[in-house]
């Protein structure tokens, strides 16, 4: 067997010399001692954390950011309401859908948009939870609906999107949904001016 020695020259040993002088003990300071690769080794603990915590913060801003984009647009199309916009121009459910879409398409995709627009008796009786739930959890889409009511009307707006979760691996249980995607929600509530 070959050992390169420090000075660089190579020398023939036996394997007996080799083994000879080291005892478990000496082995285990030795090891101490080495320190070729414990950066590596660091590395390898740190990291899954690291880029865990890394990625679970980049995920939550995202989705925050999104969440901010969606009360924007819903607050921007529930005006068109208020004012009376929205009923002169004949809107549907479609047409108010695309008035969000057009003020939140710079992170939204427009098909997840899901509009309810719904006129209630007074302040007391808005429901501004979260939209209806089938039984395993899924948006019932189906439940909601559009009007827009008249002038002097209390109008209830709520806007919801699934929003994907990037990193649903980790467990870190950021969706709330079954299909593993968080559901972003936006609601107005408010009383139509007298057009």
């Amino acid at each position: 067997m070959s050992v390169l020695r420090p000075g660089g020259c190579m020398t023939w040993l036996s394997l007996r010399s080799l083994r000879g002088g080291l005892t478990p003990v000496r082995i285990v300071r030795r090891f101490k001692r080495d320190a070729d690769g414990v950066t590596a080794v660091e590395f390898g603990l740190v990291a899954l954390p690291f880029f865990t915590l890394l990625f679970g913060i980049i995920e939550v801003a995202l989705a925050f950011f999104a969440s901010q984009i969606l009360e924007t647009a819903t607050a921007d199309a529930a005006r068109l309401v208020l004012t009376g916009q929205a009923q002169a121009a004949n809107f549907n459910k479609a047409a108010f859908q695309q008035a969000v879409c057009d003020k939140a398409r710079v992170m939204l995709s427009c098909s997840g948009i899901a509009v309810d627009v719904k006129t209630v008796a007074n302040f007391g009786n808005a429901d501004t939870s979260g939209p209806a739930r089938t039984s395993s959890g899924a948006v019932n889409y189906s439940s909601m609906g559009y009007n827009q009511g008249n002038g002097g009307d209390i109008v209830v707006v709520k806007v919801v999107y699934e929003w994907p979760i990037m990193m649903p691996t980790f467990g870190l249980g950021f969706g709330d949904l079954p299909n593993g995607k968080r559901l972003l929600r936006a609601t107005a509530v408010f009383r139509n001016e007298p057009f």
